[in-house]
């Protein structure tokens, strides 16, 4: 049975601030929480879960702290809609200071504030191999349980830089390719070898002081009427033609 104090620390994480403080994120549901399981089991703090997901997953649970809660207990800590049988408590990741963009493509997100699109994008840079995702801070923060679970696990394997986007594209020696609605049409030009790839905002698109720093635009060719495309659908399809 929970106490009040831990069913209150778990809700807390919902809120950025209690993350900051605590240095702690949640996972939930069966396939999240068992691929983090799988993949960094040394970040995972506290597994709790019902009696029959807890005994499924046993091995997976081995030196972990499982604590069986009921359905009622779940759904007093969950962030989701519908309460999926299981929810872990992580250890935020150390922050990535430095990365070598030799020979790699790197996505840059330039306000990207909403959490699905983000967590989307995370998980179609892991699709297609990309390892690191530089946001500016105005972005939705990586841990906010809405980014985790549009992540699906990708969040395991996608290493995030939140800092003053502007001025670390400054100090970069490669190629800053830009989406945009006029540019060179992904379909037909060549394949970088490395480089760095700003996606916009969802309504404003790249701010200007990011536009100027920027050596190439490109662009999805259009055929309809649509305005505009979701930025994670972009993502996946400028990531289709340039990193396969």
């Amino acid at each position: 049975m929970l106490v009040k104090s831990q069913v209150k620390y778990i809700q807390s994480l919902g809120q950025k601030k209690s993350r900051d403080e605590s240095g702690a994120f949640i996972a939930e549901g069966p396939k999240i929480v068992s691929e983090l399981l799988q993949e960094i089991p040394g970040q995972v703090q506290q597994v709790l879960g019902l009696k029959e997901w807890l005994t499924d997953h046993a091995k997976l649970l081995n030196g972990i702290e499982a604590i069986e809660i009921s359905p009622a207990e779940l759904e007093k800590i969950s962030h989701l809609q519908t309460p999926n049988q299981v929810l872990a408590v992580l250890r935020k990741f150390e922050q990535v200071s430095a990365i070598n963009l030799k020979g790699k493509l790197v996505l840059a997100l330039d306000t990207i504030q909403d959490p699905g699109n983000l967590g989307t994008i995370i998980r179609i840079a892991d699709w297609f191999g990309i390892e690191h995702i530089i946001c500016d801070h105005d972005s939705a923060d990586q841990y906010n349980p809405k980014v985790v679970q549009a992540t699906m696990g990708s969040i395991a394997r996608v290493k995030l830089l939140y800092t003053d986007l502007a001025g670390w594209l400054t100090e970069q020696k490669t190629t800053i390719y830009a989406a945009a609605l006029e540019g060179e049409n992904i379909t037909t030009m060549q394949k970088p070898v490395e480089g760095i790839i700003v996606i916009g905002n969802e309504s404003k698109g790249i701010s200007p002081d990011i536009l100027q720093l920027v050596t190439k635009k490109i662009t999805i060719p259009q055929k309809g009427k649509a305005e505009s495309l979701n930025a994670a659908v972009a993502t996946g399809i400028i990531l289709s033609h340039l990193a396969t």
